[in-house]
């Protein structure tokens, strides 16, 4: 889970950063001096918790607080401020939390701790991938729109790897069986992969997807996926499956035929 503060006096966020990630409780901790800078990060990160200081120019706490939850209700917000007075007003944009300061870290642990333990059962999985049949990539029940179908076709090639790290050029083999890899393909390739990454962003699971010196990879821990359950045995995936997989694709076919000899 990733967790960010906000807090414009400098030394308190170093304090507070530095508390939230000794008590061990997130994988990435966030510090941001300007309401604005971390209202732009919660828009293209899962974030779980917020911990905002109330009074500070620009967007305020309070502002902040409300614009978080209009992205995301489930992300828990933890007012930290020298004001007792500002309690009411942070309970009218639902806070779960509220310190105040000088902070102290163990009442912050406590805080955290309370907070995460109400907060509701999560999953573990960002998105949900159906690849028997047709390839579609769920939120819930929200259907994530790619703006380019091969933007579809190359992130459904990267769940097909299984976390497995491809270049480029490899992709454009699978996706192009015929093509030629020159320099107006790369850049229309370069085109394409960004379309995929703003749409990613756009939902706010852009964490499925890593990218280093030009290859690529997707995380399986964060994708539910019917064809990595039915790999693990998982019994229901496997009384799903028709022998029919990511039927829009010409290069699924290997895969396809791998599982459907899994069913003799």
């Amino acid at each position: 889970m990733k967790a960010i503060c906000v807090d414009d006096d400098e030394m308190v966020l170093e304090l507070t950063v530095s508390f939230m990630e000794e008590s061990e409780l997130f994988n990435e901790v966030s510090g941001f001096s300007r309401g604005e800078d971390a209202f732009d990060y919660v828009k293209n990160n899962c974030v779980g918790i917020a911990l905002l200081d109330v009074d500070m120019p620009g967007m305020g706490g309070m502002e902040l607080a409300s614009k978080i939850q209009e992205i995301d209700s489930d992300i828990s917000i933890i007012f930290l401020t020298g004001y007792a007075e500002y309690a009411l007003d942070a309970f009218k944009v639902h806070a779960d939390g509220y310190l105040l300061k000088p902070i102290e870290k163990e009442k912050l642990f406590e805080e955290l701790k309370y907070v995460l333990s109400n907060k509701k059962e999560e999953s573990e999985y960002l998105v949900t991938a159906k690849t028997f049949g047709n390839f579609d990539l769920f939120i819930g029940d929200k259907v994530v729109a790619f703006k380019r179908a091969k933007a579809k076709e190359i992130l459904a090639y990267l769940i097909d790897q299984r976390g497995g790290t491809v270049t480029r050029a490899e992709i454009f083999a699978a996706l192009w069986e015929d093509g030629i890899y020159d320099r107006p393909m790369q850049k229309q390739m370069d085109v394409i992969v960004r379309s995929m990454r703003d749409t990613l962003s756009e939902y706010n699971i852009s964490d499925i997807l890593d990218i280093h010196s030009g290859a690529m990879r997707i995380k399986p821990e964060l994708i539910d996926c019917d064809m990595y359950k039915y790999l693990d045995g998982d019994e229901k995936a496997r009384q799903s499956f028709m022998g029919v997989y990511m039927n829009s694709y010409y290069w699924a076919e290997t895969t396809e035929a791998a599982l459907t000899g899994e069913m003799e």
